[in-house]
């Protein structure tokens, strides 16, 4: 298995520290609003790296935060009169919700940052002793120069740093002994949530509280750490100095970086009025459709949100979802249970479709060929499974396509609905009014059906049912 490592610049073989054990850490969201379908992305692809580390039989070891301390935090508790913490609780409720419905894994471990503030204090300390840190009126600061590595994974030089990106330099540069220099401990401001240290009262710097959790849930070197591309510099390559600098170890030895989202080929903004929340995509599709969307091209590219994008997904997922309905309808119809030769010669054709998606999985997590390894197969379903098929040969069918379709977390299989009676009433006087010819009460009912939300869809199968 081949990963793209940031660090290095090129596609590396997998080999992790431990074997048979993947260690884990994904950059999470800052809690202080629901989350945006730019969240989304890293969350549903890193979960996807997850899966299919476990389907290749690792143990893995999964690490993603929640930053529930953080100046957008306290600005909503003021604009709100509640504490920090209240508002922090409840959208770590609200994006563990969405993650569900994305049908993301839920961490091994989902640490919170206000939950770690003496492991910081210690990092800091850590530092401070070794000379990579220093204290200025209660402010503590890294010294940037002082790691020589400084730079490697966006490979760039300090000074290239410095003067190309003049917004990314911390504010109070007076005081620091160098401009690049950047915060580990802050002063308390008036209002503010403050913890006491040994620098005076205040609150952990962000990048401090990676390194401090990574290396508490995880250890002092790990096999992957991965978020947005966004966090390239200057969030991952802070964690690197602080991490190596205080354990005296390679951090990660491998960074996965997912690709930007844009909206209909503009950047995600709310002044451009284009800024989605997770949510608010969940209120007009199931978010297995997002999911999908966010797995139809490589992790790494760029990938363009649309209306017509989620609409030609959503059409996608249905082809899949419906070849599997039919198949298990097939299941329940079927006549004969046992294989036939024929039969047994088609089902021998299945692991060539496996084959394809693992290849595609193998290399740097080709998700978007993998998903088509699974259409392939859909295809072979829907042009050899009929109703002359045994029961065990549309199920091994079914059986494959779900697998596969598990592997990237798509969930291709309804779960059984239940029409309550007056329902299914209705459904088989329509049926008795089609026997007898009498179409216009047949008519009638399909449309009292469909005012109740119920779609009737007449196939060669018999009549099948969905929610509108």
């Amino acid at each position: 298995m081949k990963l793209y490592n940031t660090l290095t610049k090129k596609k590396e073989e997998f080999v992790p520290l431990q074997e048979g054990k993947v260690t884990m850490y994904v950059c999470g969201p800052t809690v202080y609003n629901f989350i945006h379908i730019g969240n989304a992305r890293p969350m549903i692809v890193f979960d996807t790296v997850r899966r299919y580390m476990e389907y290749k039989g690792y143990e893995v070891n999964f690490v993603s935060n929640f930053t529930d301390v953080d100046d957008k935090i306290i600005k909503k508790s003021i604009e709100e009169g509640v504490s920090a913490e209240e508002v922090s609780e409840r959208y770590i409720k609200e994006c563990k919700k969405d993650m569900a419905d994305m049908n993301v894994k839920p961490a091994t471990t989902h640490p919170q940052a206000t939950q770690e503030i003496d492991g910081m204090i210690a990092m800091i300390e850590t530092l401070m002793e070794k000379g990579y840190a220093y204290d200025v009126n209660g402010t503590v600061y890294f010294r940037t120069r002082k790691f020589e590595e400084y730079g490697k994974l966006s490979h760039k030089n300090l000074d290239d740093l410095r003067s190309g990106n003049r917004s990314l330099l911390v504010s109070g540069e007076d005081q620091k002994e160098d401009p690049m220099d950047f915060v580990l401990w802050k002063p308390k401001k008036e209002g503010e949530p403050f913890w006491v240290s040994p620098w005076g009262e205040g609150r952990p710097g962000w990048h401090i509280e990676c390194s401090v959790m990574a290396k508490k849930y995880l250890g002092e070197e790990i096999d992957i750490h991965a978020g947005g591309e966004d966090l390239i510099f200057p969030h991952h390559e802070n964690e690197i100095a602080q991490s190596e600098c205080c354990n005296g170890k390679t951090f990660a030895h491998y960074w996965l970086h997912n690709g930007f989202l844009n909206i209909d080929n503009r950047k995600m903004s709310k002044s451009l009025g284009n800024f989605f929340t997770v949510r608010e995509i969940g209120e007009q599709y199931d978010l297995q459709v997002l999911r999908f969307f966010m797995l139809s091209a490589h992790y790494r590219s760029p990938i363009n949100f649309s209306r017509e994008i989620m609409e030609s997904s959503k059409n996608a997922l249905e082809r899949i979802v419906t070849a599997v309905s039919n198949l298990t309808h097939l299941a329940q119809e079927a006549a004969v249970d046992v294989l036939s030769d024929a039969e047994e010669k088609l089902l021998a054709e299945i692991p060539v479709y496996r084959k394809k998606l693992e290849d595609a999985m193998d290399d740097d997590l080709n998700t978007a060929d993998a998903i088509s390894a699974i259409f392939e197969l859909v295809k072979f379903a829907n042009t050899n499974a009929n109703d002359a098929s045994s029961g065990a040969f549309v199920t091994a069918l079914k059986k494959e396509i779900v697998a596969l379709s598990d592997v990237l977390g798509l969930q291709v299989e309804k779960k059984e609905e239940n029409l309550d009676a007056e329902i299914e009433k209705m459904i088989e006087e329509r049926q008795t009014a089609r026997k007898a010819r009498d179409f216009k009460r047949a008519d009638e009912i399909r449309d009292e059906l469909l005012a109740q939300g119920i779609i009737l869809e007449d196939t060669r199968e018999g009549v099948k049912w969905k929610r509108a």
